[in-house]
Parts: structure tokens; sequence; C-alpha cells
């Protein structure tokens, strides 16, 4: 059940809220139970079966959390991680494992198909730390029940951010349940908000990312404007997709009375890769640095040790996006940049070049050339193939003739015509470059991720998430989100257009990782 589907935002959520509010007068254990029904239907509305795999991991993780806090043990800690990698490594690695093992032995190794479950890279993450945090001695006092609403509350449950026990229990613990007027409002704008992102940018961006990516995959010659304009169209539909999924489920917990963390924060504004990834996936961003790269020493043994960890922990985040070479790839390359990134600023400190108030044109272009890497990382990201990658990124160099202009885009380019006389114009398969129409698309988005506030800074007033939001710029008071009839009606207006464009198939990217 997607949150932009008409059964769940006219069905399910009202309905949802309904029992909330009745079960809230019987009693606080009676909204978590609730709560936790919903959860359960919510994700069981796309396969039951795997209602089971879910409940089974809560149940096995809750018990060796209890262990591990009354008897801490390594043993029983490394069983309880064990676990939850062995499940995660079945349902999304044991076909791209067995795959490799046939390619390098020749033996065939048949395992049928693996259907996987949803959400099990956010879940899964999720309760690993509540295991480690167990063994330290770190977790808030809690009953099986509270458990439960921890791992399987429905707006982060399928596609994260991933919660820090510490966060989110003692909010089901401290707190007088009932359904409040502040929360509806506030929630329900921040949901709307995302919806919009999702539905009317994200979703039309891709009828210009997809073919191109499709016809790469099946080898077809791209050329130089379709494989810029399809990269770019990529690049702000995930932005999009993810940031409008970040704030449906913000909101959607909110109405509850729940205050989610940040995990998306205008990531396209950074200037650096190292502030790239303190902007994108937050949440996971710091699972990989808390239980992972720490764990491994972090920079406390030598920039030796300290690079080779980055490059590690990234390619481990590249795989847990995927089982796939492209995004093992991604997240090598991704730790290539930031071992390049911390270099440069060791070099920087070194000589003093920079270090105070650089100047427009070195902001500039420190913004230029983390934005191109980006797109560079997305493009494998995207790709179903290494071989689609290559072909993409070829394209975007204009090398063997790519130059050519498909018809689409010869409207845009006849002004420059005196420039380099007649263009050599082709015709290709793909069917959604329409030039002038990619391009505003393309143009619009880069303004609002640049530009505009995001979401958190529109709702700073009511502090929407668990993390200050970083601001780049001045927001005037003026324009900050109020419940007002002026933004009433902007919101139906934005909520009427979202509802609209609903009706087209869509999927959030993040449901497959």
């Amino acid at each position: 059940m997607l949150f932009n589907s008409y059964t769940f935002i006219f069905l399910f959520l009202p309905v949802v809220l309904g029992g909330y509010a009745l079960a809230c007068r019987v009693g606080a254990r009676a909204s978590m139970g609730w709560l936790v029904a919903a959860s359960l239907f919510f994700y069981g509305w796309w396969n039951p079966i795997y209602l089971w795999l879910i409940l089974g991991s809560v149940g096995v993780n809750y018990s060796v959390g209890r262990a591990l806090t009354n008897h801490p043990s390594k043993k029983i800690l490394a069983l309880g991680v064990g676990l939850n990698i062995g499940l995660i490594s079945y349902y999304k690695y044991a076909g791209f494992f067995a795959n490799m093992v046939s390619t390098a032995s020749g033996v065939s190794f048949e395992l049928g198909e693996i259907l996987l479950p949803l959400g099990i890279s956010f879940f899964t993450f999720q309760q690993i730390a509540y295991l480690v945090d167990s063994y330290q001695g770190r977790t808030v006092r809690h009953g099986w029940l509270e458990y439960i609403l921890f791992v399987t509350f429905f707006p982060q449950l399928i596609a994260g951010p991933i919660v820090h026990q510490a966060k989110i229990l003692p909010q089901f613990l401290n707190r007088v349940p009932r359904l409040k007027a502040r929360h509806l409002a506030v929630g329900g704008t921040i949901f709307i908000i995302g919806l919009f992102k999702k539905v009317v940018i994200a979703d039309n961006l891709a009828f210009y990312a997809t073919p191109m990516f499709d016809a790469a995959a099946h080898g077809e010659f791209i050329t130089f404007f379709e494989a810029w304009g399809g990269s770019l169209a990529y690049t702000f539909q995930l932005y999009f997709d993810f940031s409008g999924y970040s704030d449906m489920a913000i909101g959607l917990a909110r109405m509850f009375g729940v205050t989610l963390p940040l995990n998306f924060n205008s990531p396209y504004k950074s200037t650096s890769i190292i502030e790239f990834w303190r902007r994108w996936h937050l949440t996971l961003s710091r699972f990989l640095k808390d239980y992972l790269y720490i764990p491994l020493g972090g920079n406390n043994r030598g920039n030796a040790r300290r690079y080779a960890n980055l490059l590690v922990v990234m390619l481990l985040g590249g795989l847990w996006h995927g089982a796939g070479w492209t995004f093992i790839f991604w997240g090598g390359l991704h730790g290539f940049y930031l071992i390049v990134n911390h270099l440069w600023r060791a070099v920087k400190r070194h000589l003093s070049l920079g270090t105070e108030n650089p100047s427009w044109l070195a902001i500039s272009s420190s913004w230029a050339l983390t934005f191109l890497s980006v797109v560079i990382g997305w493009v494998f990201f995207r790709s179903a193939s290494w071989e689609a990658a290559i072909n993409i990124l070829h394209a975007m160099t204009g090398l063997d003739g790519r130059l050519l202009v498909t018809v689409g885009y010869l409207p845009l380019l006849e002004p420059f015509s005196f420039l380099v006389g007649n263009f050599d114009v082709t015709e290709t398969p793909l069917l959604y470059f329409q030039g002038r129409e990619q391009l505003a698309w393309i143009g619009s988005c880069l303004l609002i991720s640049l530009v505009l506030p995001n979401t958190q800074e529109w709702m700073s007033r009511y502090i929407p998430s668990l993390k200050k939001p970083i601001s780049l710029g001045f927001v005037p008071r003026l324009i900050l989100w109020r419940p007002t009839p002026i933004w009433a009606v902007v919101l139906v207006a934005l909520l009427s257009l979202s509802i609209v464009f609903a009706l087209q198939p869509s999927e959030f990217l993040y449901y497959q990782f």
C-alpha cells in the first residue's frame, strides 16, 4: 500500500486516525495496540505471508535484546546480529552470491525466485542497532508492546528513516495519547508537501529518465543530449522521490504525535561530498558511522586506516542499496570521493588555502564539482548493468559522433546554428525527449532544490523533526508556514493537484532497497 495511493489516502489513513482517537480514550496501551495492528495490516497488505517474517524477526530480536540487557554477552550479541544478517543475506543477496559462485566455479546453483520482503533493509538495520545498544546498556526501559511499535510503526516501516530506540521509545512511553489539532495540522501539511513532490514532480520526471536508461540497458545508441537529459532527470526524480517520501513519513508520524528524525536535508545544496553525506539519507549515514565506521577504528588509527574504513563502509553502503555490481561500484565511487575530499581538506589546512571566507567563485566551483560527481554516481546507481552505465557515460562525453541532435532537441539549438553550421539530426526510438519540456522540468527542479527553503525550513516554527535542518540562507519569517487561511488555500491546491496526478501508476524508488 503506497502512501500516494487512493486506498491509503481515502481509506486506510482516515480509519487509522479515527480508530486511534477512540483507542486513546481507553488508554495508552490501547492506543499503541491499535497502531501496532494498523501497522501490521499496512505491511501485510502487499503480501500477508511476510507478516510471519517480520513478527518472527521482532520476537527474536526482542528476546535477544532482553537477554543482552540482563546478561551482556558478546556471544549472544554475535548470535543476534548474525541472525539478522543471515535473514537479510538470504532474501536480498542469496541470488547475487549464488550467481557469483556459479560464474567463478562453472557450477550452476538454482535457488528459485526469492521475493524481497518490503522494508527488510530498514527494519533489520534498526534491530541490529537495538541489539548493540542493549549489549552496551543504552536501551530505554520498555515492554514488548513498545518494542513492536518501535519496529513496525507504519510511517517509517517500509523505507525509513532508520529510527533509533533512544529517540523513539520515550515518545511512546512518556506521552498522553490523544489526537491534537496542532499535530494534525503540522503533520498533514508536511504530508501534503511530500505527496506533491512525489506524484507531481518525481513521477513526471520519470517520463524523461526511464526511457533513456531502458534504451541504454538494451544497448541502443544514446546521444549526448539524451544521456545528459535522462541522467539529470533521474538525478532530480530520485531527489524529489526520496524527499517526498521522507516528508510523508515525518508528516504521518506527526499526526499521531510522534516526531521522526530528519532523513533528507537539501543534499544538492552541498559544496562537498562530505557535506552531501551529511544531508542525504542521514539515518543510514548515522548507522554506518556509529555501528560500522567507529567499530572499525574510525579515524583514530591514522589516515591510511581511516581511508580504508571509509572505503569499506561505503562499499557496504552500496551493497545495502542493492545486490548488484553497479550498486557496489556506486558505493566504492563515493568512498573514493570521500577519500579525495578528506585529502584535499588536509592539503588546504596544511597550506592554509582558502580555509576562511572562501570566494563566491570557489563556492560555486565546489558546488558544481560536487553536483557533477553525484550525477555520475547516479548513472551507476540507476543503470541495469555495467554495460548500460558505460554506454550512458560514453554518450555524456559526446564521443563517437554522439553529439548528433535528436529531433526533440533541435528547436533548442537552432538559434546557435550560426556558430557551428547545420546540425546533424537523427531519429531515435526514445519517446519522451521533448526538448523544451524536459529542459523546463530540469531547470525548475534545479532552482527548487538550490534556492527554495526545504520542508523542514518552511515548518521550522513547529519543530517538524528531531534534528534541526541545516540552513544555507535566510528564510523570511513572513513566508514560514502557519495555520492561516492563505496557507490552507495553498495546501488545498497542492492536495487537489496531487490527487489528480496520483491516478498515474507509480512507486517509491526507495521501496526496492
